[in-house]
């Protein structure tokens, strides 16, 4: 079982990552209207898969903003969408008085399948923890940066360049 840690406390993560080269594995997520989002909504895009615990946190906050801002240099081709538990009526309310409009924002709240199959449904917390996954537009995982202290922030330079080699 993987590891990550919450100022400094060791926790679990359920499930395995995918590895650089497989198929990135399906998901089923709620957007903000309750409507189903899963992998096939994004074929033939640069999907990046922003996992984080919840956005009414400051880190996820500061990086979800930052995505946001970096999605506007980037090409048509690419699709940022930021994962959490949150329940997708605080998702809607978040992006709005955050002014988030380049990145989506789906929620794993139901079964929390998502983060299983990602491997990265934290176990003691029930929440998602703070992962980056890009999917190549064949469908297959091209990158992934697993956030080994779940309170610091990504190398966001490190996975935006692989989706400006992607896109």
């Amino acid at each position: 079982m993987n590891t990550v840690t919450f100022k400094g406390t060791p926790l679990h993560l359920i499930g395995n990552q995918p590895t650089v080269g497989q198929k990135a594995p399906d998901f089923t997520l709620a957007a903000n209207d309750l409507s189903p989002r899963s992998l096939k909504d994004y074929a033939g895009k640069v999907l990046v898969l922003v996992s984080v615990p919840s956005l009414d946190t400051p880190t996820c906050d500061m990086e979800v903003r930052r995505f946001n801002k970096e999605a506007a240099a980037l090409s048509d081709k690419v699709r940022i969408v930021a994962v959490s538990c949150d329940l997708p009526f605080a998702q809607a309310r978040w992006c709005g008085a955050a002014g988030v409009q380049s990145v989506e924002t789906l929620s794993d709240y139901k079964e929390r399948d998502f983060g299983k199959d990602y491997g990265l449904l934290i176990d003691e917390l029930r929440l998602l923890a703070r992962a980056i996954v890009i999917v190549a537009p064949d469908g297959t995982v091209a990158y992934t940066q697993l956030v080994p202290e779940v309170a610091s922030e990504p190398d966001y330079d490190a996975a935006l360049a692989v989706v400006k080699k992607l896109a």
